[in-house]
């Protein structure tokens, strides 16, 4: 090797450990970065051909090079905090964040605050996304951003929901004797019942309305039902209604169970007052030797409430709470992961994008598969181990040191050998 090749190979040295010192300084600078993910360097060995004769070889003066890798897939510790819009992924996945131009990133920093618009965005400005629940549970799309839009939450709009279904779970006494009088489907003044109970339910505005319903025994083991508007409801007694029953239907219960037979209805179903067909299940009503007893009656829909808040689930579902102590569903948030994880290209701000040794973009739920889960109230801390990179910070001064003083016996051989003519 010639003393110009020594020399060459020392300043690739001094290079490649001043590579290394930049990339500690950047990770001791970000330790207290949220979504920070710490560079790591590796050498690799430069070899350049030598030179080889009958007698001798001469060894070719190579180097070292330098390779930087973000160790993007090491998880960070969690760290708690009193903001539920503060999100972080315990396990393998990214959330999906769009720029002010509505471009797609990965990124771990989920550092989230509502903004003007009622978007959540992180530190870097960039808005969470996830798919809208509008219209009932959705599918994630596998490969691809579609169907993503950024999560709007705005404290004070007014929400009413219709009812649309109910629950109504009761026992009706196996000892009634069956009537002989006009039932409530004949919405006579003369009509008799044997049980009523009424329910709350919701129109398109969100008022409420009342509907009473009727339970009449008119023969063994049969029951009809019968659902009426109580605004139309007669002074004092009820009947007659001024409009005929929203509904009516027949419970036919085995006398030996007690309960509903396979030919009974399950259900049934009225169109709520300036609302819409709402279906109340009653699959677990019982006919037995006890008395009437309501065990369950929910109507969902609510009246125009503002959102007072909103909770997120590990499994990414977005819920508002409103002014009533109702919730509603408003988004899911997905995870995005790559099969190259420490490949990806990083941008300023934490976020990262897809590269050409990262492997494509799959999105799909927390919980699901190889997916991890999203934490509520916490965030994901810098992966920087300081305790280590002061170490290999003294290393690489080491080692700069080593290289330079092989420089510069080089460099004093190569004066020793230009006054050999003096």
């Amino acid at each position: 090797m010639s003393l110009y090749g020594m020399m060459r190979t020392s300043v690739s040295g001094m290079q490649a450990q001043a590579n290394r010192l930049s990339a500690v300084a950047d990770n001791i600078a970000n330790s207290d970065t949220t979504g920070y993910k710490a560079y790591t360097s590796h050498f690799s060995q430069l070899v350049t051909p030598g030179t080889q004769t009958e007698n001798s070889h001469e060894f070719g003066s190579g180097g070292v090079i330098t390779d930087l890798r973000q160790s993007i897939s090491r998880q960070g510790t969690l760290e708690y905090t009193n903001s539920v819009t503060d999100l972080a992924v315990n396990g393998n996945g990214f959330f999906v964040v769009n720029d002010s131009a509505g471009m797609p990133f990965l990124t771990r920093a989920g550092s989230f605050v509502p903004d003007s618009e009622g978007r959540l965005v992180n530190s870097a400005g960039m808005a969470l996304t996830g798919y809208s629940l509008e219209n009932g549970p959705v599918s994630a799309v596998a490969n691809g951003f579609g169907g993503l839009e950024e999560v709007s939450i705005v404290e004070f709009d007014l929400i009413a929901n219709a009812s649309t279904s109910g629950a109504f779970q009761a026992n009706l006494p196996s000892d009634t004797t069956p009537t002989t009088a006009p039932l409530p489907s004949a919405n006579l003044a003369t009509s008799e019942f044997d049980q009523k109970t009424s329910l709350v339910v919701y129109d398109n505005l969100g008022e409420e309305k009342l509907v009473d319903m009727y339970f009449t025994n008119t023969a063994a083991g049969t029951w009809e039902v019968a659902v009426y508007d109580q605004a139309d409801a007669a002074l004092g007694s009820g009947f007659p209604y001024a409009s005929a029953a929203l509904a009516t239907g027949t419970l036919n219960f085995d006398m030996t169970t007690g309960d509903l037979t396979g030919a009974s209805a399950n259900s049934i179903s009225f169109t709520v007052p300036n609302g819409t067909a709402t279906t109340i299940d009653m699959a677990q009503m019982t006919q037995l030797a006890a008395d009437y007893t309501v065990l369950d009656a929910s109507v969902n829909g609510n009246p125009p409430a503002p959102i007072t808040g909103i909770d997120i689930g590990t499994d990414g579902v977005l819920f508002a709470r409103y002014g009533d102590g109702s919730f509603r569903e408003l988004y899911q948030i997905p995870l995005a992961t790559v099969t190259s994880p420490d490949r990806l290209v990083a941008e300023t701000g934490s976020y990262f994008l897809e590269g050409q040794e990262s492997g494509t973009v799959q999105i799909g739920f927390p919980g699901e598969g190889s997916y991890g889960v999203i934490v509520p109230s916490a965030l994901e801390q810098s992966n920087v181990d300081l305790a280590s990179e002061l170490t290999t910070m003294i290393q690489s001064q080491r080692s700069y040191t080593a290289n330079s003083k092989a420089f510069q016996t080089g460099s004093d051989l190569l004066d020793v050998l230009v006054n050999l003519k003096r």
